[in-house]
């Protein structure tokens, strides 16, 4: 194992969790993309990056189970990055065939660049506020088969899901315009390269 790049990885995973916590207790998290929290997530794809390419994925065998979880918690948060998460998500699928890696985490970050592209998720892992005001799933292909993809994940039912994002959601600022909220968000992902058109 190499230990040195295990602490390196989960002290970038931490460093994320802590600005993200507090972001959060002062309420600017939710008012859109937070820079701060952006500035975090490009400095760490950029240093993550730079390991993808000297040796690749660091699945569990080289940097353990908590450096490997790491490592997915920073690619999965590198929003703007397309090519990064893509490219990553080819080497999750291969390592997760091997078992390297946990089956939950290709399917997380195929849910997450679907869902940035536009596109339905499979599994439904990537949430949103919906038009009554309540954390829910973004759309989901074939929402029959998602429990089923679910469990062959290792995921508990859709509902159970649902239900304790609520739970964890009840304190969070529901946004007051969810059509701007959308605007916004669709004009970022035209101008960070994860869909087409045009933006200002």
């Amino acid at each position: 194992m190499d230990k040195e790049l295990r602490d390196r990885l989960v002290a970038m995973a931490t460093h994320d969790a802590a600005v993200r916590e507090r972001l959060a207790a002062d309420g600017s998290l939710f008012d859109g993309y937070h820079p701060e929290m952006q500035a975090v997530h490009d400095a760490n794809a950029d240093e993550f990056e730079a390991i993808l390419l000297e040796q690749g994925w660091p699945d569990q065998s080289l940097v353990a189970e908590d450096g490997s979880e790491a490592a997915w918690l920073i690619v999965q948060h590198a929003i703007a990055r397309p090519d990064l998460q893509r490219r990553v998500l080819t080497l999750l699928e291969a390592a997760a065939a091997r078992g390297d890696v946990p089956a939950w985490q290709p399917a997380f970050l195929s849910d997450r660049i679907r869902t940035l592209e536009g596109r339905p998720q499979l599994y439904g892992t990537q949430f949103d506020w919906d038009a009554n005001g309540e954390m829910s799933p973004l759309p989901i292909e074939d929402p029959a088969g998602v429990d089923a993809r679910r469990a062959g994940i290792g995921l508990p039912p859709l509902a159970e899901t649902i239900a304790h994002h609520r739970r964890q959601c009840e304190r969070e600022p529901r946004p007051n315009d969810l059509e701007a909220r959308q605007r916004a968000m669709n004009l970022w992902a035209i101008r960070v390269g994860w869909r087409s058109g045009s933006a200002p």
